[in-house]
């Protein structure tokens, strides 16, 4: 076994405890540590593949910016205890039988395509670079680039539109 396989199984271990973990714990504030955990890993995963920007971004956004406010709200609210939910019968066998199917279409895919476990071969110097992720969205991306921020500006205008109130004059 190499190092890098021995690295990625671990990592790949404390993402899925991490994972389990946010899922079965009942303290909301604890649920949000483990999913920090997990975005952590997510991030030495794009280190690993060489993508040291989106690795940073990865931490910098998400296990920070968003699960700090996740947290806050989280306090704020006072929810950090979740409270029993009413499930419907059928949702237990529903979820067991997705989990199945996926867990048979990913044992699928590496019986007909093993090639998927060894690594795609050497990426270049300047992968995952701002420079190179800036060219290729001002390059080939342009289009939707464009289109995303109108979009946001639209959506901004809109939010804009529909909180104002109208001044009462007096």
């Amino acid at each position: 076994m190499t190092p890098e396989l021995i690295t990625f199984l671990t990592l790949a271990l404390i993402s899925i405890a991490a994972a389990l973990g946010m899922l079965f714990s009942r303290n909301a504030v604890y649920s949000a540590l483990f999913l920090i955990a997990n975005f952590i890993t997510v991030a030495i995963f794009y280190l690993m593949l060489g993508g040291t920007f989106i690795a940073l971004s990865q931490i910098a956004v998400y296990a920070g910016a968003i699960m700090v406010l996740f947290l806050f709200v989280i306090m704020l609210l006072g929810a950090e205890k979740l409270g029993q939910s009413q499930t419907l019968a059928w949702q237990r066998p529903l979820a067991i039988l997705l989990g199945l199917g996926l867990l048979g279409e990913l044992g699928y895919m590496l019986a007909t395509r093993p090639e998927m476990l060894t690594g795609g071969g050497a990426t270049p110097e300047s992968f995952g670079s701002p420079l190179e992720i800036g060219r290729l969205l001002f390059r080939e991306y342009l289009l939707p680039f464009e289109v995303t921020s109108i979009l946001l500006l639209v959506a901004m205008i809109g939010a804009i539109i529909l909180t104002r109130r109208e001044k009462t004059r007096v």
